[in-house]
């Protein structure tokens, strides 16, 4: 514990191959041990200044600075932005954050670290931040290695290996969906790489690389800004520094898009396609639409989740996919619990489904594995979450419909809700939103259209008379 609260600041001048700047000192009272506790700062002047002007610019800064540490901030001149935010990481780790959420942070820190990693955390300036915003939002300022296509047959070179598709996926450490996807589909150059690399071929031999280098759309980079900000932010709470840099910064802001959803007449032509799909997939669909869940709350239903005599259905939990740790279960994004009930079109696909599992069950014997999820793969394994996405994109090629994706879904259910004139707050908890705010800044647009609707119809009622 430091004894006594002097506050010295003593400013030394260094002159070298760099030019000049000053160091500043502020010694704060000694420690149990009787060490004296001390504080730096270094301040460089613009090249273009005359030494009377540094000096007193100098002395400001010192002045500064020490009334900063009066206010209890510990300065630390030699922490940078990198280090930091390494551990704020691990933070995030330690408090619950999914692992899938992590891996993104850690995507987009491997680009801003080139820019600003290096600054020391009390170096950062807003402008820093916007030059590195004006970069990502310019073509080529994505640091993603390309993507892959298959130019040759795949499935064939594995055969020629006397491997199996599983064998491959396991050596390469990838999913059996994304090695599907090698197939037919473009994947990640890191995928590719990884399975050339097991089949023991040069990536070019089996491969076409292309880079994306068109630019960062404004949402991703206001992506960017938020976890920037949220590093510094706590920085600024631990008083490391005195501000928030990132809150002072000129990020993009981005025209909020109205939520893509569905009108009825689409909804009943994607039913009626869906009855000639695999049941599994007829019954995902159902219930997607039907609860407005998310698509790892759906995928991650569990039998005992639901009651299929009341037709009440569970939802708090939800399936995710990290490329460390596979797919994996977790609770849903708000950590929310809420039950609701499934009309019985839905109920009647969940017990044919059930008994398809059965068979399906004994058919496998060892080789089934029961996790107690509606939805699996043949051996009882729970299905990638990002399978779905996939297969509906598949199934609206297959069948001429608009692009169907599960997110689609939510928004319908939410804008039917709305447009029926059911509450915020019970829409809100039915989506499983964070907090009615959300609800109503992402639906503004359909609400204020049923409140108009509202308003139509007491004019009708009160004022308009009939012929």
């Amino acid at each position: 514990m430091s004894q006594g609260v002097t506050h010295v600041a003593s400013i030394e001048k260094r002159t070298g191959k760099r030019g000049t700047s000053y160091r500043i000192t502020v010694t704060v009272g000694r420690d149990a041990s009787g060490k004296l506790l001390k504080h730096y700062k270094t301040y460089t002047p613009p090249e273009t200044w005359g030494e009377a002007k540094a000096e007193r610019e100098a002395q400001r800064q010192a002045a500064l600075f020490e009334e900063e540490i009066k206010k209890g901030f510990a300065l630390d001149n030699r922490q940078t932005f990198e280090e930091y935010a390494a551990y704020v990481i691990e933070l995030k780790r330690r408090q619950g954050v999914k692992e899938s959420t992590l891996e993104r942070y850690n995507a987009m820190l491997a680009q801003i670290f080139p820019e600003i990693g290096y600054l020391r955390l009390s170096d950062i300036r807003p402008a820093h931040l916007n030059n590195l915003y004006t970069k990502l939002s310019k073509s080529g300022g994505r640091q993603d290695k390309g993507t892959a296509t298959a130019r040759t047959d795949i499935k064939a070179v594995i055969k020629a290996q006397k491997l199996t598709r599983t064998e491959v996926a396991q050596r390469a450490g990838v999913s059996s969906c994304t090695l599907r996807k090698v197939f037919t589909e473009t994947v990640s150059r890191d995928t590719a790489e990884k399975i050339a690399q097991v089949l023991g071929k040069k990536p070019e031999a089996l491969f076409t690389f292309e880079r994306d280098e068109s630019p960062l759309a404004d949402k991703t980079v206001l992506e960017f800004h938020r976890l920037i900000s949220t590093i510094l932010a706590t920085a600024e709470k631990e008083m490391l520094i005195p501000y928030n840099a990132a809150a002072k910064a000129s990020p993009p802001r981005p025209k909020r898009k109205p939520p893509n959803y569905y009108q009825p007449e689409t909804v009943h032509a994607i039913f009626d396609a869906a009855d000639a799909e695999p049941l599994k997939y007829r019954a995902f669909i159902y219930l997607i639409a039907v609860t407005g869940a998310r698509r790892g709350e759906i995928a991650g239903l569990k039998w005992e989740k639901i009651d299929l005599k009341t037709g009440t259905v569970v939802i708090d939990r939800a399936l995710y996919y990290s490329v460390k740790r596979g797919v994996y279960e977790d609770t849903t994004k708000t950590s929310d619990h809420r039950a609701m009930k499934i009309p019985q079109e839905a109920i009647l696909l969940l017990k044919q489904l059930r008994r398809e599992q059965l068979e399906t069950r004994l058919k496998n014997g060892d080789r089934w594995q029961e996790y107690g999820y509606i939805f699996t793969q043949d051996d009882g394994k729970p299905m990638n979450p990002q399978t779905w996405t996939r297969w509906m994109s598949d199934f609206s090629t297959r069948h001429g419909l608009p692009h169907v994706n599960p997110h689609a879904f939510r928004h319908t259910a939410a804008s039917v809700l709305i447009a029926s004139g059911t509450d915020v707050v019970t829409v809100s908890r039915m989506l499983g939103h964070a907090s009615v705010t959300t609800t109503e800044n992402y639906y503004s647009h359909l609400i204020e259209e049923a409140k108009a609707a509202a308003s139509d119809t007491i004019t009708d009622v009160l004022i308009r008379r009939k012929a």
